[in-house]
């Protein structure tokens, strides 16, 4: 997952070829394909109550995932 603005996405689908989806506390709006259900991104808003988008980077054409740092978090740990 990537995280954007909602300004600096552009989606080639257009958004009633999706459906939406929200988990526990309704506060992001999971966005799913209608006929395959992948998931290429999420809505909600950030802890700063900023809009932002969750891309599934796996969506993206043209891009190397090898290429993307990660960083990652031990959750279990804390």
């Amino acid at each position: 997952m990537w995280f954007i603005t909602p300004d600096k996405m552009h989606l080639l689908t257009p958004r009633e070829n999706m459906s939406t989806y929200t988990f526990n506390k309704h506060v992001i709006k999971h966005h799913f394909c209608k006929i395959c259900g992948m998931h290429p991104f999420g809505e909600g808003v950030s802890p700063q109550g900023n809009q932002m988008v969750a891309i599934n980077l796996r969506c993206v054409e043209d891009i190397s995932l090898d290429s993307i740092p990660v960083t990652h978090f031990d959750g279990k740990s804390l």
